[in-house]
């Protein structure tokens, strides 16, 4: 890995002397320590809290001329502790987080190509998922078309996944060269994402098919419809997420939706979000259709209360959840608080171990983050979140909703630029 960073840094720095372009490196380094006692699902008396620091360290080498730009990004992921303090063996995870190239047919039109970032709008369904130290990252290519006269933007995506489970040679021909076996990645991505703005208005249009591997080599395709508007009505500003999926997965037709509307309402003292969301469940998992959506590639931690219940891991299963929130931000000193509220109750009809019908409410979440911005952009961040559960959730998840269930952690950030040349 040092050499090709060496190497890579060397022929940037040449190519950008001679080209006269822009070359930058910067750097960062967010470790994050984090206190787990209920996080992601109920923990009960039986359970010791998890206290941990994971640290994220990038290395960021950005490259522009009038033609093309590109990127890499290098990352380790690693725990604290993980690695010994002499060692042989590296065990933390080190690897190119980010390696595309952009060229520019014209102003308005380009191709974006490698290993990069798909994050649009508010990614609610396409995120770079950075709250997660290792992110998320699409292997893509992209057709771009924006026109800054007009405000619109037209992108189109593809991808073809292939693993590494036999020699490249296997990949010539033969039975089973083309499976696909990556656990919950697709192997097929097609999308088209239109983007409109208007004075006070604007909108999103979203078509995307995902092609997921069966286990019998088959493959089964799942189609994605958005619409995402926003607008200004004075001093409130609402905006809104309606998704419907349907295709297949596996043998099981799918008929999914997503239903969010917010507004925000400016005050004297501090902004405040009311907002309501539906995510549909599945009742009942048994009849071939699949009535549970599920944001596939979103950052979904922004989402449904920061101790990640719904859509963050396996957590949340054919349940659904309609979110009914209220968020706020506030200055203190030179940071600033944000709080939120969320109530969540099942996007379905759910049943107990008797057969008994479940009631809806699952439990309300509050979530705290002191945000402060030191010298030199250093941020640090503080948060404290706790769930208050209710017969419904412990019947879902177990645990025991009488216990403390809590999240702590705080977060440093460094990014610093090392070296830009001259434009």
């Amino acid at each position: 890995m040092r050499r090709i960073f060496y190497l890579s840094a060397f022929l940037i720095c040449l190519t950008a002397y001679k080209a006269q372009a822009q070359f930058t490196i910067s750097a960062e380094v967010r470790p994050r320590t984090e206190f787990r006692n209920g996080f992601k699902t109920l923990t009960d008396e039986s359970k010791d809290p998890a206290f941990f620091t994971e640290q994220r360290s990038r290395l960021y080498l950005d490259y522009l001329n009038s033609d093309f730009k590109f990127k890499l990004a290098f990352q380790d992921i690693r725990i604290w502790g993980e690695s010994p303090q002499i060692f042989k063996e590296e065990l933390g995870k080190t690897f190119i987080s980010e390696a595309w190239g952009q060229y520019f047919f014209n102003p308005n039109f380009s191709l974006k190509v490698g290993r990069q970032i798909i994050s649009y709008d508010n990614q609610r369904f396409l995120g770079g998922l950075e709250w997660a130290q290792q992110g998320r990252r699409h292997d893509a290519l992209l057709f771009i078309y924006e026109e800054k006269e007009k405000n619109a933007k037209l992108h189109l995506g593809f991808a073809y996944n292939q693993d590494a489970d036999v020699p490249e040679p296997g990949f010539l021909q033969g039975a089973g060269a083309g499976f696909y076996n990556v656990g919950g990645n697709y192997k097929t991505l097609q999308y088209g994402w239109f983007h409109k703005d208007y004075e006070s208005t604007s909108f999103s249009l979203l078509a995307l098919n995902a092609g997921y591997q069966n286990a019998d080599t088959t493959m089964s395709n799942k189609q994605t419809f958005g619409f995402i508007p926003s607008t200004q009505i004075g001093a409130i500003k609402l905006a809104g997420d309606f998704y419907y999926q349907t295709g297949k997965l596996a043998k099981n037709n799918v008929n999914a939706l997503l239903a969010g509307v917010n507004a925000t309402f400016q005050t004297s003292v501090t902004p405040l979000t009311l907002g309501i969301e539906y995510i549909s469940g599945d009742g009942d998992p048994t009849n071939n259709t699949n009535k549970a959506f599920n944001p596939d590639f979103g950052t979904n931690h922004a989402f449904n209360g920061f101790m990640d219940y719904f859509f963050v891991g396996p957590a949340n299963g054919s349940v659904g959840v309609n979110d009914i929130y209220l968020k706020t931000k506030w200055q203190v000193g030179k940071g600033n608080i944000a709080a939120n509220a969320h109530h969540f109750l099942t996007g379905s009809t759910q049943y107990g171990e008797s057969g008994d019908e479940l009631k809806k409410s699952m439990g309300t979440e509050i979530d705290l983050v002191y945000t402060l911005k030191l010298k030199g952009g250093v941020t640090w961040n503080l948060g404290y979140s706790q769930m208050f559960a209710t017969d419904t959730m412990e019947s879902l998840r177990g645990g025991d909703k009488s216990h403390l269930q809590n999240w702590a952690w705080t977060m440093i950030t460094f990014k610093p630029t090392l070296f830009t040349s001259a434009k």
